[in-house]
Parts: C-alpha cells; sequence; structure tokens
C-alpha cells in the first residue's frame, strides 16, 4: 500500500553504518509509536557501504534503496526520490530521533507555515572536551539565530525539497547550509518560516576520539574555502574512517 501524500518520510544516507544503523531506524520506529504517527516510511540510502549497514537496516524495519557514488549530498538526494511522502525529515544514520524533538517536527508542519527547518546537535559520551563542548554550543546559537539546520536532523516540505533542487550535490560538505539557504528563500516567496527546534537530537561523537584537535582545526579551515567542498579528498571529516570508536 503507498503511503498517502501527506505522510512522513524518513531518510537516512549511510556508509558502513553497521553498528549504529540499527539503532536509528529503531529510534524512529519508537518516536513514531510515542507520537502515534501513521502513514510513515523509514528509507535507508546505503552509500556504496562495505559492511553489513544494507542487511541490518533492513532488518530494523526500513526500505533500503542504493547510490553508488560516495557523496552525501547524493544519498540524501536519492532516498528522498525513492520516499512518497509529504512531509520529509532526514536523519543521520548515527544519530536517534527521539519522541519530543518528533512531536515538535510534526506540529511545526501540522501549522501549514513552515518550510523546513531542523534541531539542536548534541554529542554522545562523557568524555567531551571543553572545547568540542563549546564547539558544539557555538553551533547551536549560530543555528537558532540565523536559522541553518545540521545534517544529523533536517526536515522540509517536499515540494520545497524539489523546486530548490535538494541538497547541492556540487559540494561533499556542508551540502545542508546551501539546503537551509535556498529553502529559506523558497519559503519566505511562500510565505513559508524555517525553524530551528530548540530540542537536541543526540548524535554520535566517535570523530571526536578518530581526529585530533590539530586535525580539526585543519579541516574546518580547509572546508572555509568553497573549492575545498568541492573535493571530497578536502572533506576527511566527513567521509575517513578510522576503525571502530565507542561514542
Amino acid at each position: 500500500m503507498a503511503i498517502p501524500a501527506t505522510g512522513t518520510s524518513f531518510l537516512l544516507p549511510a556508509f558502513n553504518e553497521e553498528r549504529l544503523v540499527g539503532r536509528a531506524v529503531e529510534s524512529i520506529h519508537r518516536a513514531a509509536g510515542a507520537c502515534a504517527l501513521d502513514g510513515y516510511e523509514v528509507i535507508v540510502c546505503d552509500n556504496a557501504s562495505t559492511d553489513a549497514t544494507a542487511a541490518l537496516a533492513a532488518a530494523a524495519g526500513a526500505r533500503v534503496v542504493s547510490e553508488p557514488h560516495r557523496q552525501i549530498a547524493r544519498a540524501r538526494n536519492t532516498a528522498a526520490a525513492a520516499s512518497v511522502g509529504r512531509w520529509l525529515v532526514w536523519l543521520d544514520s548515527d544519530a536517534m530521533l527521539t519522541p519530543d524533538v518528533l512531536a515538535a517536527t510534526l506540529e511545526e508542519f501540522a501549522t501549514g507555515q513552515v518550510c523546513g527547518g531542523g534541531a539542536r546537535v548534541a554529542l554522545e559520551g562523557a568524555k567531551l572536551t571543553p572545547s568540542v563542548r563549546r564547539t558544539v554550543g557555538a553551533w547551536n546559537w549560530i543555528a537558532k539565530n540565523f536559522g541553518l539546520a545540521a545534517g544529523s536532523y533536517f526536515f522540509a516540505l517536499r515540494e520545497g525539497w524539489a523546486e530548490t533542487g535538494g541538497f547541492n550535490e556540487a559540494v561533499y560538505a556542508g551540502e545542508e547550509l546551501r539546503f537551509a539557504i535556498a529553502l529559506k528563500k523558497w519559503g519566505r516567496a511562500r510565505g513559508l518560516g524555517f525553524r530551528t527546534l530548540p530540542h537536541a537530537v543526540p548524535s554520535s561523537a566517535r570523530k571526536v576520539g578518530q581526529f585530533t584537535s590539530w586535525e580539526v582545526a585543519r579541516q574546518l579551515a580547509l572546508f572555509a574555502w568553497p573549492g575545498n567542498r568541492a573535493r571530497r579528498d578536502r572533506c576527511a571529516f566527513w567521509y575517513e574512517r578510522r576503525g571502530a570508536v565507542e561514542s
């Protein structure tokens, strides 16, 4: 049976996420149950994984589609293109959806006054350094005050995603920032706002343990130059994996 046009589609890009993708999918089902949400679908886009990501996502209750080109923006768009819901929600495969975040998202959609939005970022784990906590805090302040959303959680009307072109496939990182800017412009022309929720979406802090402070600083410096974002080899923080690191 097809999901009705007013349904909700949860979309997860995934590359070698066998450790966490099942948890992410299950969190969606739990949140949907807590919110009594009917008529939803969960789609995981397997982005050329070499592990059991696809099988574990399917076992957890997701429909799996494939995108062979390793690019986060393309994986997000491929998942959306395979979906049928009018309300689109992107969740990273190392994050978890909580009932309060989903309830707030559904309430925003139901007003008919928003084109999309996001939520605050919260990294899991008790070993976060003060500098990491400050960085996350700074991003949450920027997102709230400038109307942006992190890729870990992003929601949008289907027509907004389709008519803006979705996540920009010209870049390998920062695609969510470009989409937020384009979606806000699209929404303003239609009297719709962009909402950054005060709620936080828990995400794995594994990269904190995989990259040194110097490497993170260098990556952020590279990210500041637009030309580097168009090269996957200059976006190691988003694409390189260095073994299983607990969050």
